[in-house]
């Protein structure tokens, strides 16, 4: 692995996951007007439109129907499958739930990585995921978790929710090895369209939708331009570039990002506990991508 594709290929998931970080409040805001399947459709279409344009004026990719096949279920897993849990799981349990289950994705994605990829777990990335996890769990504070049997469907929604993601993550980097990632995205994301275009029309059929605003509107198009299409090609990309041991500690920026962004625009405080989360996610990132190849 080079070491400049690995540095891009880094502060690609870590852009990803940070954008990830801060589309909550966004999302707040615009799900209390459109239902959540809807708003995924919209989102969906809007990132591949984006990406459309960015092919447009590429050198054109050669792929082999197999190979688009192939793409187009990587996205059905990701998109229609994996986020198909995320809004139950979110709907049946608690946001603070979402929140530390969400953070096994990368322990989800390492148990992945050697049979799909032929990665080798080593002891030094397992060390890096241990302390990786350790910071973002001191971020999320698993004391504000609810462990209530009436949460138990949600709960398990959203661990189904993070293995599928993990898998997705997975499988990325396995049909990106000999394409091109922009493309690819576009494909993954039109995975994700059956389905939700089907509940999302049920969703507007049984539950109408808010009054739309400029703000609305706004809030749409940042959804689908910046947290689809732009933050899904550069999760895919540090995939494509990097282990995906590596890649998948990059997710933990999310949390952080969102605490911070809480704090900034919600009031929210932050604690000494979050900041020696950070640095223990740094530290994990650091001594993962350190390690000779």
């Amino acid at each position: 692995m080079q070491t400049k594709h690995a540095l891009i290929g880094l502060l690609a998931g870590l852009s990803a996951a940070s954008i990830w970080g801060g589309m909550y409040v966004v999302s707040k805001v615009v799900l209390e007007v459109v239902p959540p399947f809807a708003l995924l459709t919209a989102r969906l279409l809007l990132g591949i439109i984006a990406l459309a344009v960015a092919i447009v004026l590429r050198p054109k990719a050669n792929l082999t129907r197999t190979q688009i096949w192939q793409i187009f279920l990587v996205g059905v897993v990701g998109y229609g499958v994996s986020l198909g849990f995320q809004f139950v799981g979110t709907k049946l349990s608690t946001a603070s739930n979402g929140s530390l289950v969400t953070s096994a994705t990368p322990a989800f994605i390492l148990l992945f990585a050697p049979f799909l990829l032929g990665e080798k777990t080593t002891a030094r990335r397992i060390v890096a995921l241990i302390i990786s996890t350790l910071g973002v769990i001191a971020v999320i504070d698993p004391r504000s978790a609810e462990l209530s049997p009436a949460l138990f469907w949600g709960n398990m929604s959203l661990i189904a929710a993070a293995l599928t993601w993990a898998l997705y993550s997975v499988l990325v980097r396995k049909v990106t090895q000999n394409t091109d990632v922009i493309t690819s995205t576009a494909i993954m994301l039109a995975g994700g369209l059956p389905s939700s275009i089907l509940f999302g029309a049920l969703e507007i059929k049984s539950q109408g939708l808010g009054m739309i605003t400029p703000g609305i509107i706004g809030g749409i198009l940042f959804l689908g331009i910046i947290s689809t299409a732009i933050a899904m090609f550069l999760w895919n990309y540090a995939f494509a570039e990097l282990p995906a041991a590596l890649a998948s500690l990059t997710f933990f920026a999310q949390p952080v990002v969102g605490t911070i962004l809480g704090a900034v625009f919600l009031g929210e405080k932050i604690t000494p506990l979050f900041m020696f989360g950070g640095v223990l996610i740094g530290i994990g990132l650091v001594i993962s991508s350190t390690e000779k190849k």
